[in-house]
């Protein structure tokens, strides 16, 4: 239980550091979402987003953070 505990706690701390900086670098961070890959469709009552781009580096670099967190739990 004691290793449970930390991995929620750390885990808990990443959210409000990545929370801060989404808010901190808001406007900063915009290009997320318009990156090349990224599939943007509109017509006249319809528009479809699909960030494919945008969902791939998010995978990344959360898993990189997972895997350190692994580590640094370890």
């Amino acid at each position: 239980m004691e290793r449970l505990g930390k991995m929620v706690i750390i885990g808990g701390a990443a959210i409000v550091v990545i929370g801060i900086i989404i808010w901190l670098l808001g406007d900063k961070l915009r290009f997320l979402g318009r990156l090349l890959g990224d599939i943007r469709i509109e017509r006249e009552n319809v528009r479809v987003y699909i960030p494919i781009t945008t969902m791939i580096l998010i995978s990344v670099l959360l898993s990189a953070i997972l895997w350190l967190i692994q580590k640094i739990i370890r």
